[in-house]
């Protein structure tokens, strides 16, 4: 029979949550289910999601499945927040286009990722949990005040309202783009804020959203 910790958690559980406790800390956001299975070599990502929700049960964390990467751990948080509190920084994954979509988007592996450091004046530390940052280039959100150059923080989460910034990913294009999002009907718009250019009109099927844009860095060069 296998060995159960004091609270009821097998050894894999036990893992699981030590992993996504450790992650938290080193990078301010928590794993997706793929990073805790490859990192813990688990067999599927089933098994993972098995796992996650005895972890839930049992008290140990909170998920949202409206949120890419949306699990919580009470009370990490604020020790995270508290820690970090003088000088927050958030993972810069890469670059983003705010022009037409970007091919092949950069892929930056999270643990090897350079860091920007958030002004306190722009966004409490406890709000920056699973934030992270890319850096604009193009000019199609002008109107918006992002412009090329600019770094755009961005919140994961699948799901948006009409209205928001997004970065949004065109699936058969594999391209993402910084936009606008609108559903309409049967299709996706994915507006410009600059009057120069035309919006891209898309399947909602082609559309996955990939992050909210919570705020926005500009270069002073």
């Amino acid at each position: 029979m296998a060995s159960r910790s004091a609270d009821g958690l097998s050894v894999r559980q036990e893992k699981i949550f030590d992993y996504i406790c450790a992650f938290w800390r080193k990078h301010g956001f928590s794993p997706a289910i793929r990073d805790i299975q490859n990192d813990l070599e688990i067999s599927s990502t089933s098994v993972v999601a098995y796992n996650l929700k005895i972890l839930e049960e049992r008290g140990k964390i909170e998920r949202n499945d409206k949120i890419s990467r949306g699990i919580t751990v009470p009370g990490l948080m604020v020790e995270t927040a508290s820690i970090t509190a003088a000088s927050f920084t958030v993972p810069l994954l890469g670059v983003i286009t705010a022009g037409s979509p970007l091919p092949d988007p950069e892929d930056v592996n999270v643990s090897e990722a350079d860091r920007i450091e958030v002004p306190t004046e722009l966004a409490a530390a406890e709000k920056l949990n699973s934030v992270f940052a890319l850096r604009v280039r193009g000019h199609s959100m002008i109107d918006a005040l992002i412009d090329d150059g600019d770094i755009v923080l961005l919140r994961y989460q699948l799901t948006a309202d009409n209205g928001q910034m997004v970065a949004a990913r065109l699936l058969d294009e594999n391209a993402v783009t910084l936009k606008k999002f609108y559903l309409e009907n049967d299709r996706v718009r994915l507006q410009p804020a600059n009057v120069t250019m035309e919006p891209i009109y898309s399947s909602p099927t082609n559309v996955k959203i990939e992050g909210r844009v919570v705020g926005v860095i500009r270069s002073l060069v």
